[in-house]
């Protein structure tokens, strides 16, 4: 396979001009030969006409005379012989060659056509001509061939010459079609010096510059990689800079935790302090698992939104995530309820993101909701979508935070009450990726807050 564009280009072009040049270096062959004949057969016919016109009856016999005008016609430098016969109507031969193209019955008159004599091929006419005597008709049929020679030499005279012009045309044609690629390419390869040459940190979009129409869409492709890319690399750092920050102020408190444990002797206090420390490492285990989340929701949405999800039942992951957070609220005396039907709502997501958006919209209604209220789960499927809705009678978030809510660590609760303020942001990050929508409403009975998930429904 030839992988070079230059050389693909030009075979584009050589292919159909070399069969044009077959073609019409065939044709001008055969024009060629047309003329020729033609030529040939205005003399074969001019020499059968004078000999034609010297036969005469004498004596009740047909007698012939060839003067040396009727074949000095065919003179030429290419030393063609000529061949003639006059033949009468009992196929008596007059004068000439004998068997020199016998009557051809029902011909035209004349008829020229090729034939051989002697070994060596030629070109003849038959001309008939009808000699009346005492009322009787008799058919003379005259009969002149020439050899080749001549008329080869000129096909050769007027096809060569026509099939080099082609010939040159053509060769002409490549050579302005490697000269023209060769400066029309000049631009895409200082596209590729400018890529190949970048620094990697070099995210800047790559210069169209003087490139032709046709290839500045992939520039535009180059550049809207790039653009990705440079997104990418911010949400990385902006990731990383955001952990750092916040498991800083963890390792901190679990670091003067231990240095006070150290110094302590009273065996209650110390217990105290290394049960405070194993809060904090819990803490810091969830903030960790919690940003990794984050990251894989964002590597999935920047990827390919709604693309290469599986399948996954709604239903069952609602039940499973219920029946792990059943404890933590019947901590606080929460009623935890759910509103689903019996069937199966299957929706196009994958497993794990849809258990991390629910486990984290019910944690957050848990903890957020206080002791002795309710968190209700409710799923339903509509025309084309199905609803995930978690309501609590908590004390919901003033209307002026909640375009905040969504916000990496922005969190609306009380300085006592535990949380990273990464649930929600990993809840739309995931919805987002699944091409799905997320809501706030208020919650049960006017109270706290509903979020509701609406995902596309697997076909």
């Amino acid at each position: 396979m030839i992988h070079s564009l230059r050389a693909r280009l030009l075979l584009w072009l050589l292919l159909p001009m070399a069969a044009f040049v077959l073609i019409s270096g065939y044709a001008s062959y055969l024009r060629a030969v047309d003329t020729a004949n033609r030529v040939q057969d205005r003399a074969l016919q001019a020499s059968a006409e004078v000999i034609a016109g010297q036969v005469d009856w004498f004596d009740g016999q047909l007698l012939v005379h060839v003067p040396p005008a009727a074949l000095s016609l065919f003179d030429s430098p290419f030393g063609d012989h000529v061949f003639y016969n006059v033949v009468d109507d009992t196929g008596q031969v007059l004068a000439g060659n004998p068997g020199l193209g016998p009557p051809m019955a029902g011909a035209a008159n004349p008829v020229f056509y090729p034939s051989a004599f002697q070994g060596l091929p030629v070109r003849v006419i038959q001309l008939s001509r009808l000699m009346f005597n005492d009322g009787h008709a008799h058919k003379v049929t005259v009969t002149v061939g020439q050899t080749l020679k001549g008329n080869r030499e000129l096909v050769q005279t007027l096809s060569i010459p026509a099939l080099a012009r082609e010939v040159a045309l053509l060769l002409l044609a490549v050579m302005l079609m490697v000269c023209g690629l060769t400066v029309e390419l000049r631009p895409l390869l200082r596209v590729r010096d400018e890529v190949a040459g970048r620094d990697p940190m070099d995210l800047d979009p790559v210069k169209a510059g003087d490139l032709p129409q046709e290839l500045r869409p992939i520039v535009e492709v180059i550049n809207q990689c790039i653009q990705r890319l440079n997104e990418y690399v911010l949400r990385q750092k902006r990731f990383i800079a955001d952990a750092a920050h916040q498991i800083r102020t963890p390792l901190a408190i679990l670091g003067v935790q231990l240095r006070y444990a150290t110094q302590l002797r009273d065996d209650s206090k110390l217990r105290e302090i290394i049960g405070s420390a194993e809060g904090s490492t819990q803490a810091m285990t969830d903030l960790v698992n919690k940003l990794l989340l984050l990251s894989q929701a964002e590597a999935w949405n920047a990827s390919a939104p709604g693309t290469g999800h599986a399948v996954t039942d709604l239903v069952p992951a609602v039940t499973a995530v219920l029946e792990d957070l059943v404890v933590l609220a019947q901590r606080k005396q929460i009623d935890l309820g759910a509103d689903m039907p019996a069937g199966c709502i299957r929706v196009r997501i994958n497993e794990w993101m849809l258990v991390a958006v629910i486990s984290n919209l019910v944690d957050n209604a848990i903890r957020y909701t206080p002791d002795g209220g309710q968190v209700t789960v409710t799923v339903r499927a509509t025309q084309g979508h199905a609803t995930l809705s978690v309501s609590d009678n908590g004390r919901g978030i003033p209307p002026e935070a909640r375009p905040k809510v969504f916000d990496r660590f922005y969190r609306n609760a009380e300085p006592h009450q535990q949380g990273s303020g990464l649930g929600l942001a990993i809840v739309k990050e995931i919805v987002v990726a699944a091409q799905g929508t997320i809501g706030l409403a208020p919650g049960i009975g006017g109270k706290g807050l509903t979020l509701t998930v609406t995902l596309p429904l697997a076909g």
